[in-house]
């Protein structure tokens, strides 16, 4: 089943500084991770739909994202949770989907106020806080708790994050620490 996304991003934070804001707001802290994936075309001439295998640490999912618009909420996210990141990417090979990048991010994980916080830290670009929450309005109402405004959330994915620091990510095969 598909599923609207409503999430946002903060970027170019001091990750340290956020992290003690989001737990002295009330927030508990979930994890911290290196997280891998895969990223597959569905259709190379279409960059708004693509398959993602992750393997977060502590659970392996295949994922389906759909980028309606750069909105809060602009994307859709089918997914799965699947057995083995290796075993999966064998899957998807036998059935013709090649990767066509390798990536990896570390990821600091909260809870606040039924909302889910990550701090992202991603090779060659200064770390960002992404909110996810069951609305837009609730995406904005955590936000403002930890003092930004929605003129500071941006609904960008990754891809579009890398080309404001002028990095095609499209052209990295291999993103590693």
């Amino acid at each position: 089943m598909s599923e609207i996304e409503y999430e946002a991003k903060v970027l170019d934070i001091d990750a340290d500084q956020v992290a003690r804001l989001i737990l002295d707001k009330g927030g508990v802290e979930v994890g911290e991770a290196l997280q891998r994936r895969y990223v597959y075309d569905i259709e190379p001439s279409d960059a708004s739909r693509w398959v993602r295998l992750r393997d977060t640490g502590s659970e392996v999912t295949l994922t389906v994202k759909e980028i309606d618009s750069d909105a809060i909420g602009g994307t859709r996210e089918t997914e799965t949770v699947v057995g083995d990141f290796a075993t999966a990417n064998a899957l998807l090979g036998k059935l013709g989907y090649a990767p066509k990048a390798y990536q990896e991010n570390r990821r600091r994980s909260f809870t606040l106020d039924g909302a889910e916080l990550e701090i992202d830290s991603w090779p060659r670009i200064p770390a960002y806080l992404e909110i996810e929450a069951g609305s837009r309005a609730e995406v904005v109402r955590i936000a403002a708790l930890l003092g930004y405004g929605e003129s500071d959330l941006t609904g960008e994915n990754t891809t579009k994050v890398y080309a404001r620091y002028g990095i095609d990510l499209a052209a990295i095969t291999d993103l590693r620490f």
